[in-house]
Protein backbone atom coordinates (compact mmCIF):
# COMPACT_ATOMS: atom_id res chain seq x y z
CA UNK A 1 0.00 0.00 0.00
CA UNK A 2 1.12 3.54 -0.54
CA UNK A 3 2.08 5.51 2.27
CA UNK A 4 -0.43 7.76 3.24
CA UNK A 5 0.13 11.58 2.44
CA UNK A 6 1.13 13.94 4.99
CA UNK A 7 -0.96 17.49 5.85
CA UNK A 8 1.33 20.86 4.95
CA UNK A 9 1.27 21.44 8.32
CA UNK A 10 3.32 18.05 9.12
CA UNK A 11 5.85 18.97 6.32
CA UNK A 12 6.05 22.43 7.18
CA UNK A 13 6.85 21.78 10.99
CA UNK A 14 9.44 18.44 9.83
CA UNK A 15 10.69 21.65 7.23
CA UNK A 16 11.71 23.57 10.12
CA UNK A 17 12.98 20.66 12.54
CA UNK A 18 10.14 21.30 15.41
CA UNK A 19 10.72 18.00 16.58
CA UNK A 20 14.47 18.57 16.81
CA UNK A 21 15.08 21.78 18.70
CA UNK A 22 18.55 21.54 20.04
CA UNK A 23 19.06 23.65 16.82
CA UNK A 24 17.29 26.51 18.65
CA UNK A 25 18.12 25.80 21.88
CA UNK A 26 22.06 26.74 21.09
CA UNK A 27 21.07 30.09 19.95
CA UNK A 28 18.79 30.60 22.30
CA UNK A 29 20.99 30.25 26.36
CA UNK A 30 23.82 32.48 24.65
CA UNK A 31 21.39 35.01 23.71
CA UNK A 32 19.57 34.98 27.02
CA UNK A 33 22.76 35.25 28.85
CA UNK A 34 24.00 38.42 26.87
CA UNK A 35 20.17 39.51 27.99
CA UNK A 36 20.38 38.88 31.53
CA UNK A 37 24.10 40.74 31.45
CA UNK A 38 22.67 43.48 29.13
CA UNK A 39 20.35 44.50 31.37
CA UNK A 40 21.97 43.52 35.34
CA UNK A 41 19.64 40.70 35.97
CA UNK A 42 15.93 39.63 34.82
CA UNK A 43 15.32 41.89 31.44
CA UNK A 44 11.14 41.90 31.99
CA UNK A 45 8.89 40.04 30.08
CA UNK A 46 8.62 42.15 27.01
CA UNK A 47 12.18 41.58 25.82
CA UNK A 48 12.55 37.73 27.22
CA UNK A 49 9.31 36.97 24.89
CA UNK A 50 10.75 38.94 21.87
CA UNK A 51 14.06 36.55 22.07
CA UNK A 52 13.12 33.67 23.09
CA UNK A 53 10.18 33.33 20.21
CA UNK A 54 12.84 35.94 17.82
CA UNK A 55 15.44 33.10 18.05
CA UNK A 56 13.16 30.18 17.74
CA UNK A 57 11.08 31.91 14.43
CA UNK A 58 14.79 33.24 12.99
CA UNK A 59 16.17 29.67 13.07
CA UNK A 60 12.93 28.52 11.86
CA UNK A 61 13.46 30.63 8.63
CA UNK A 62 16.83 29.61 8.18
CA UNK A 63 16.10 26.00 8.17
CA UNK A 64 13.91 27.05 4.93
CA UNK A 65 16.71 28.74 3.01
CA UNK A 66 19.29 26.28 3.99
CA UNK A 67 17.32 23.19 2.90
CA UNK A 68 16.55 24.94 -0.17
CA UNK A 69 20.49 25.78 -0.78
CA UNK A 70 21.44 22.29 -0.10
CA UNK A 71 18.08 20.13 -1.91
CA UNK A 72 20.66 18.91 -4.41
CA UNK A 73 23.30 17.81 -1.91
CA UNK A 74 20.80 16.51 0.79
CA UNK A 75 19.43 13.55 -1.29
CA UNK A 76 23.13 12.33 -1.17
CA UNK A 77 23.85 12.63 2.77
CA UNK A 78 22.14 9.71 4.55
CA UNK A 79 20.99 11.68 7.46
CA UNK A 80 18.91 14.17 5.23
CA UNK A 81 17.93 12.32 2.06
CA UNK A 82 14.15 12.44 3.38
CA UNK A 83 13.94 16.17 3.80
CA UNK A 84 10.80 17.43 3.01
CA UNK A 85 12.29 19.56 0.32
CA UNK A 86 14.84 17.49 -0.57
CA UNK A 87 12.07 14.47 -1.40
CA UNK A 88 10.01 17.30 -3.43
CA UNK A 89 7.28 17.01 -1.00
CA UNK A 90 7.59 20.59 -0.28
CA UNK A 91 8.51 23.21 -3.48
CA UNK A 92 11.46 25.72 -3.17
CA UNK A 93 8.78 28.26 -3.61
CA UNK A 94 6.86 26.83 -0.94
CA UNK A 95 9.85 26.68 1.16
CA UNK A 96 10.76 30.16 0.85
CA UNK A 97 7.43 31.70 1.33
CA UNK A 98 7.40 29.80 4.62
CA UNK A 99 10.65 31.30 5.83
CA UNK A 100 9.90 34.63 4.44
CA UNK A 101 7.04 34.98 6.57
CA UNK A 102 8.63 33.40 9.63
CA UNK A 103 11.31 36.25 8.81
CA UNK A 104 8.75 39.07 8.70
CA UNK A 105 7.19 37.79 11.95
CA UNK A 106 11.03 37.78 13.90
CA UNK A 107 11.52 41.16 12.33
CA UNK A 108 7.81 42.51 13.67
CA UNK A 109 9.11 41.30 16.97
CA UNK A 110 12.10 43.12 17.07
CA UNK A 111 10.42 46.55 15.44
CA UNK A 112 9.00 46.18 19.22
CA UNK A 113 12.64 47.09 21.00
CA UNK A 114 14.37 49.88 20.14
CA UNK A 115 16.42 51.62 16.39
CA UNK A 116 19.65 49.95 17.59
CA UNK A 117 18.31 46.33 17.81
CA UNK A 118 16.45 47.05 14.31
CA UNK A 119 19.57 47.81 12.57
CA UNK A 120 21.66 45.32 13.90
CA UNK A 121 18.84 43.12 13.01
CA UNK A 122 19.22 43.59 9.24
CA UNK A 123 23.17 42.29 8.69
CA UNK A 124 22.11 39.39 11.11
CA UNK A 125 19.55 37.97 8.18
CA UNK A 126 22.03 38.81 5.17
CA UNK A 127 24.53 36.24 6.95
CA UNK A 128 21.97 33.87 7.72
CA UNK A 129 20.95 33.47 4.48
CA UNK A 130 25.08 33.49 3.01
CA UNK A 131 25.41 30.67 5.57
CA UNK A 132 24.22 27.76 3.34
CA UNK A 133 25.96 28.84 0.07
CA UNK A 134 28.85 29.62 2.33
CA UNK A 135 29.73 25.87 2.43
CA UNK A 136 30.68 25.88 -1.37
CA UNK A 137 33.60 28.41 -1.06
CA UNK A 138 34.97 28.45 2.60
CA UNK A 139 37.15 26.02 4.08
CA UNK A 140 35.54 26.43 7.51
CA UNK A 141 31.66 27.39 7.25
CA UNK A 142 31.06 26.57 10.87
CA UNK A 143 32.34 29.95 11.25
CA UNK A 144 29.78 32.13 9.15
CA UNK A 145 27.32 30.09 11.10
CA UNK A 146 28.60 31.30 13.87
CA UNK A 147 28.46 34.76 12.84
CA UNK A 148 24.86 34.29 12.19
CA UNK A 149 24.22 32.64 15.41
CA UNK A 150 25.98 35.33 17.54
CA UNK A 151 24.37 38.08 15.97
CA UNK A 152 21.34 37.00 18.97
CA UNK A 153 24.33 38.47 21.63
CA UNK A 154 24.43 41.78 19.63
CA UNK A 155 21.43 42.58 19.31
CA UNK A 156 20.24 41.70 22.96
CA UNK A 157 22.82 44.29 24.36
CA UNK A 158 21.62 46.84 21.65
CA UNK A 159 17.96 46.36 22.79
CA UNK A 160 18.30 46.58 26.26
CA UNK A 161 21.03 49.77 26.42
CA UNK A 162 20.99 51.19 22.83
CA UNK A 163 24.68 50.29 21.61
CA UNK A 164 26.78 47.13 21.49
CA UNK A 165 29.63 47.37 24.50
CA UNK A 166 33.30 45.74 24.38
CA UNK A 167 31.61 42.69 26.68
CA UNK A 168 29.14 42.08 23.75
CA UNK A 169 31.77 41.73 21.58
CA UNK A 170 34.30 39.51 23.49
CA UNK A 171 31.19 37.23 24.67
CA UNK A 172 30.57 37.54 20.70
CA UNK A 173 34.04 35.78 20.26
CA UNK A 174 33.69 32.99 22.86
CA UNK A 175 30.42 31.81 21.25
CA UNK A 176 31.62 31.63 18.15
CA UNK A 177 34.12 29.05 19.28
CA UNK A 178 31.45 27.05 20.94
CA UNK A 179 29.62 27.36 17.86
CA UNK A 180 32.55 25.80 15.70
CA UNK A 181 32.67 22.86 18.36
CA UNK A 182 29.17 21.54 18.47
CA UNK A 183 29.28 22.04 14.31
CA UNK A 184 32.12 20.29 13.94
CA UNK A 185 31.00 17.46 15.45
CA UNK A 186 27.25 17.59 13.62
CA UNK A 187 29.57 17.89 10.44
CA UNK A 188 31.83 14.84 11.69
CA UNK A 189 28.30 13.00 11.58
CA UNK A 190 28.41 13.89 7.82
CA UNK A 191 32.47 13.63 6.95
CA UNK A 192 32.32 10.54 4.36
CA UNK A 193 28.93 11.66 2.71
CA UNK A 194 30.51 15.32 2.71
CA UNK A 195 33.89 13.80 1.41
CA UNK A 196 32.13 12.39 -1.61
CA UNK A 197 29.38 15.44 -3.16
CA UNK A 198 32.37 18.14 -2.16
CA UNK A 199 30.65 19.94 0.45
CA UNK A 200 33.04 22.02 2.45
CA UNK A 201 33.17 21.51 6.41
CA UNK A 202 35.15 22.32 9.14
CA UNK A 203 35.49 18.30 10.09
CA UNK A 204 37.01 17.89 6.93
CA UNK A 205 39.13 20.89 7.19
CA UNK A 206 40.56 19.77 10.60
CA UNK A 207 40.96 16.33 9.53
CA UNK A 208 42.75 14.08 12.15
CA UNK A 209 43.22 17.51 14.26
CA UNK A 210 39.22 17.41 15.02
CA UNK A 211 38.46 15.75 18.41
CA UNK A 212 41.69 18.41 19.53
CA UNK A 213 40.24 21.12 17.80
CA UNK A 214 36.44 20.75 19.58
CA UNK A 215 38.26 20.33 22.93
CA UNK A 216 40.07 23.60 22.23
CA UNK A 217 36.99 25.23 21.12
CA UNK A 218 35.28 23.94 24.66
CA UNK A 219 38.13 25.67 26.33
CA UNK A 220 38.41 28.57 24.72
CA UNK A 221 34.58 29.22 24.77
CA UNK A 222 34.56 28.80 28.49
CA UNK A 223 37.98 30.63 28.88
CA UNK A 224 37.11 34.08 27.29
CA UNK A 225 33.50 34.08 28.51
CA UNK A 226 34.63 33.98 32.05
CA UNK A 227 37.35 36.86 31.79
CA UNK A 228 34.78 38.96 29.74
CA UNK A 229 32.39 38.60 32.28
CA UNK A 230 34.83 38.58 35.66
CA UNK A 231 34.22 42.11 35.66
CA UNK A 232 30.64 41.81 37.04
CA UNK A 233 31.41 39.72 40.00
CA UNK A 234 28.39 37.06 39.34
CA UNK A 235 30.20 35.07 41.86
CA UNK A 236 30.48 31.08 43.07
CA UNK A 237 26.94 30.25 41.15
CA UNK A 238 28.61 31.15 37.90
CA UNK A 239 31.87 29.50 38.64
CA UNK A 240 30.01 26.55 39.62
CA UNK A 241 28.05 26.53 36.32
CA UNK A 242 31.19 27.13 34.31
CA UNK A 243 33.05 24.28 36.27
CA UNK A 244 29.73 22.01 35.08
CA UNK A 245 30.24 23.01 31.83
CA UNK A 246 33.74 21.83 31.75
CA UNK A 247 32.89 18.97 32.80
CA UNK A 248 30.17 18.23 30.18
CA UNK A 249 33.10 19.64 27.67
CA UNK A 250 34.77 16.23 28.94
CA UNK A 251 31.67 14.19 28.53
CA UNK A 252 31.64 15.33 25.28
CA UNK A 253 35.44 14.58 24.38
CA UNK A 254 34.38 10.98 25.40
CA UNK A 255 31.81 10.70 22.89
CA UNK A 256 33.57 11.66 19.71
CA UNK A 257 36.75 10.53 20.27
CA UNK A 258 36.64 7.25 18.27
CA UNK A 259 34.82 9.90 15.53
CA UNK A 260 31.22 7.13 15.37
CA UNK A 261 28.17 8.88 13.85
CA UNK A 262 26.21 7.76 16.79
CA UNK A 263 28.80 9.50 19.12
CA UNK A 264 29.27 12.53 16.73
CA UNK A 265 25.32 13.10 17.26
CA UNK A 266 24.85 12.61 20.30
CA UNK A 267 26.84 14.91 21.39
CA UNK A 268 25.64 17.75 18.85
CA UNK A 269 21.73 17.20 19.98
CA UNK A 270 23.02 17.44 23.62
CA UNK A 271 24.83 20.80 23.19
CA UNK A 272 22.40 22.87 24.44
CA UNK A 273 22.72 21.52 28.04
CA UNK A 274 26.12 22.97 28.21
CA UNK A 275 24.76 26.36 27.42
CA UNK A 276 21.69 26.12 29.49
CA UNK A 277 24.35 24.98 32.39
CA UNK A 278 26.15 28.51 31.92
CA UNK A 279 22.98 30.87 31.61
CA UNK A 280 21.95 28.95 34.71
CA UNK A 281 24.94 30.11 35.90
CA UNK A 282 24.38 33.46 35.34
CA UNK A 283 20.76 34.18 35.78
CA UNK A 284 21.20 32.10 38.78
CA UNK A 285 24.18 34.37 40.55
CA UNK A 286 21.66 37.72 39.75
CA UNK A 287 18.78 36.24 41.36
CA UNK A 288 21.24 34.87 44.37
CA UNK A 289 22.52 38.94 44.06
CA UNK A 290 19.16 39.98 44.43
CA UNK A 291 17.68 37.86 47.22
CA UNK A 292 20.78 39.02 49.43
CA UNK A 293 20.02 42.33 48.46
CA UNK A 294 16.43 42.14 49.84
Amino acid sequence: MPAPSRSRLSLYLDLIRWNRPAGWLVCLWPTLSALWIASDGFPGWHLLAVFVLGTFLMRSAGCCVNDVADRDFDRHVKRTAARPVTTGAVSVKEALTVGALLALVSFGLVLTTNAAAIAWSVPAVLVAIAYPFSKRVIAMPQAVLGIAFNFGIVIAFAAVQGQVPAVAWWMWLGNLFWVLAYDTEYAMVDRDDDLKIGIKTSAITLGRFDVAAIVLFYLLFLAIWGVALAPYGLGPVYWLATGAALAQGVWHWTLIRHRTREGCFIAFRVNHWLGATVFAGIAGSYLLRQMTAN
